[in-house]
């Protein structure tokens, strides 16, 4: 699965904005690219394994909370990252 990459993530997957990885949920394709490039998944999930309040989650148009949604090979996942500042 083709999976979109935040900027402020992209130094974890060598500045790759868009890598492929493989689950049947959110949570599985997040331990995948945490294989590939490590420490990605303590960035987008907390301690309890939920996704981080600042993160988001998009199974191809759909925003999404649970880590336990289902996927498919077809689907694109978009992860985005709150910025704050001002």
């Amino acid at each position: 699965m083709k999976v979109r990459i935040p900027d402020p993530l992209r130094s974890y997957t060598e500045r790759q904005a868009v890598v492929e990885a493989t689950g049947d949920t959110v949570g599985a394709v997040i331990a995948d690219l945490d294989r590939q490039f490590p420490g990605i998944r303590f960035r987008m999930v907390d301690e309890q394994s939920k996704i981080r309040p600042h993160m988001k989650v998009f199974v191809n148009e759909d925003a999404v909370r649970d880590p336990e949604t289902r996927v498919t090979p077809s689907d694109e996942l978009t992860i985005m990252q709150a910025l704050s500042g001002g």
